[in-house]
């Protein structure tokens, strides 16, 4: 690994982490948030992150691993570090508590808290904390994404800041309401979205030594279970919850129609 490519690739993942404070400063500029275009940005970063997975970053997976064990065995291992990412993501989720799951929009989930600000107080905390335990495995799959590719690692990038960005806003409007504080709901915003360049830090020590077909192969199809997953059990529900379905659909569309048209392109 050159030290510029470990650079760019980590420099993606810490701008995709530090979205979140895009969102806590959405938070505490807006009273009211606009949940059709929330649920269509939404459904566009599912419809590049599934669009990208599954044409590009599992196939090129695919490639680099029948390189070196043939087509069958190849095809083979390409598919199991594909369910095993989607495992891996979806483990991570188990533990996260669904009262404290950081995808519900705020202004929806406060109907029982809004008098207590100990309560509010409590979700900005859990949130954040269950955003970083989300986030973690992002910054590992932005950053090994980018390190092989820096024009797919850009699309990535854009892709998890859209949906790190309600995240945030998750973050921050509790704690604005409890603390009434706007420093502090974006701090926690800020800091919630640290775990991803962490993510990517783990991903430097981990893959520097080993990084060679094999474990591209493997890391890459992981990536594409991890993004798969994202997309389906996170941002389309969501999108569909805070929108009319053809508002998520469209979101979608047009961004497998983006991602199709820059792989094209570039």
């Amino acid at each position: 690994m050159e030290i510029k490519e470990v650079l760019l690739a980590f420099g993606l993942t810490l701008l995709a982490g530090l979205s979140t404070t895009i969102g806590g400063i959405i938070s505490v500029l807006k009273k009211k948030l606009n949940n059709k275009f929330l649920s269509s940005t939404l459904g566009f970063s599912a419809g590049v992150m599934i669009y990208v997975s599954l044409i590009d970053i599992f196939p090129k997976a695919r490639t680099s691993l029948e390189a070196v064990y043939g087509d069958s065995k190849g095809f083979w291992i390409t598919t199991i570090a594909f369910f095993a990412g989607i495992g891996l993501i979806a483990l991570i989720d188990r533990f996260v508590p669904s009262v404290d799951n950081p995808h519900e929009i705020p202004d929806m989930v406060m109907e029982n808290c809004e008098v207590d600000r100990e309560c509010l107080m409590r979700m900005g905390v859990f949130s954040a904390l269950a955003i970083a335990i989300h986030n973690f495995p992002e910054g590992l799959a932005t950053f090994a994404s980018a390190l092989k590719d820096p024009a797919l690692g850009v699309s990535i990038t854009i892709a998890v800041a859209i949906h790190n960005i309600p995240e945030g806003i998750a973050v921050a409007v509790p704690v604005l309401y409890a603390t009434k504080s706007k420093a502090k709901a974006v701090g926690y915003a800020f800091l919630s979205g640290l775990s991803e360049p962490l993510g990517a830090v783990a991903g430097y020590f981990i893959l520097r030594g080993i990084f060679n077909d094999t474990t591209f192969g493997i890391v890459f199809a992981a990536v594409a279970g991890i993004m798969i997953y994202i997309s389906l059990d996170e941002l389309l529900p969501t999108a569909e919850k805070y929108g009319e379905h053809h508002i998520a659909m469209y979101g979608v569309i047009s961004g497998m129609a983006v991602m199709a048209l820059s792989i094209l392109l570039f």
